[in-house]
């Protein structure tokens, strides 16, 4: 199975309950907290609706019609300026490790540099090693501190990259 084999596109109303649902697997999988994560977001369960404001968008990563992955940007909540927040990326393990992480990266910040952002921020779990090292070879940059308020305050890997 190849990177071919999926497809990158953008999130339909009928993808709600499957996007929440691989977000929620892989928090469990990753032995992750439930509270102070994309796990307790209202938003979660609310996909579509949540990316149909300005200068937002949401990708849904599929293999033979069933969602296996995604991810999105928009403006950081609580934050001044040009920076957006990359939300929201969660894989299965059926699409990890061939490469669509940062496809999907380099799509969502082509897609803010077109909203007029200038960098990007992101918040992550320390124990999720791999999706570090995944954001790292994509350019971005531990900070010291979070920026915005996401209210995941379990996310204590705070990332920034220019765009």
């Amino acid at each position: 199975m190849t990177s071919e084999d999926f497809i990158i596109r953008e999130i339909k109303p009928e993808d709600n309950k499957a996007i929440a649902k691989v977000i929620r697997n892989v928090i469990e999988e990753m032995g992750a907290p439930k509270i102070g994560t994309a796990y307790e977001d209202r938003a979660t369960d609310f996909m579509f609706e949540q990316y149909q404001k300005q200068k937002s968008i949401y990708y849904v990563v599929t293999h033979h019609d069933n969602v296996v992955g995604g991810a999105g940007v928009a403006q950081l909540d609580s934050f001044n300026g040009a920076t957006c927040e990359l939300q929201k990326m969660y894989f299965l393990p059926l699409a990890r490790g061939k490469g669509l992480g940062s496809t999907l990266i380099n799509q969502c910040l082509d897609k803010a540099k077109e909203f007029g952002f200038t960098n990007c921020y992101l918040e992550t779990l320390p124990y999720m090693k791999a999706a570090v090292k995944l954001y790292k070879r994509n350019n971005f940059k531990l900070l010291e501190k979070p920026l915005g308020n996401t209210a995941h305050y379990n996310c204590t890997v705070w990332m920034l990259r220019d765009i």
